[in-house]
């Protein structure tokens, strides 16, 4: 059985794992997916930067292990929010290109809007949702983390 992949974002994810619990089957298998991408940056800053400085100094390290304990207690309670049987995945990379990575054999992926909450449109979704969003190999499930804005908000038609 193909997997619904939730992916786990701080801010988002209680909506996500929210609407997986009630749009997906109860029985289905459950991926819950975190991505970090901070620390590739700070590698290569340091490195570019500050050249042949140590590399026990190098704050990449530092930041990975970081980011690898706030995807774990993110993923912890993500997993007892959607009180069933799930597999907990971390990636690290480009976070939309890491996200469709993982949805190679995915039933169905569960995300949320990222961008503009104030109104109906294209900008409620950032660059990166955008991208998983229009490369996804499966049907997706776009969630708003919060009410969704009024229809009056919808922007106008394009003059044409």
């Amino acid at each position: 059985m193909a997997a619904v992949v939730v992916w786990v974002v701080e801010g988002t994810w209680r909506s996500c794992v929210d609407a997986a619990r009630t749009h997906a089957p109860s029985d289905a298998e459950f991926v819950l997916l975190h991505v970090s991408d901070v620390s590739g940056a700070a590698h290569g800053a340091f490195a570019g930067l500050l050249g042949r400085a140590r590399p026990d100094r190098d704050p990449g390290t530092r930041l990975a292990g970081l980011a690898a304990a706030s995807a774990g207690e993110l993923l912890d309670a993500a997993a007892g929010r959607l009180d069933r049987p799930c597999r907990r995945e971390t990636r690290t990379g480009r976070r939309e290109r890491e996200v469709v990575a993982a949805l190679e054999d995915a039933a169905l992926l569960v995300l949320a809007r990222d961008g503009d909450r104030d109104r109906l449109g294209p900008k409620s979704l950032g660059p990166a949702t955008r991208f998983v969003v229009d490369h996804a190999p499966c049907p997706v499930l776009l969630v708003w983390p919060a009410p969704a804005p009024d229809l009056a908000t919808i922007p106008p038609p394009p003059h044409h």
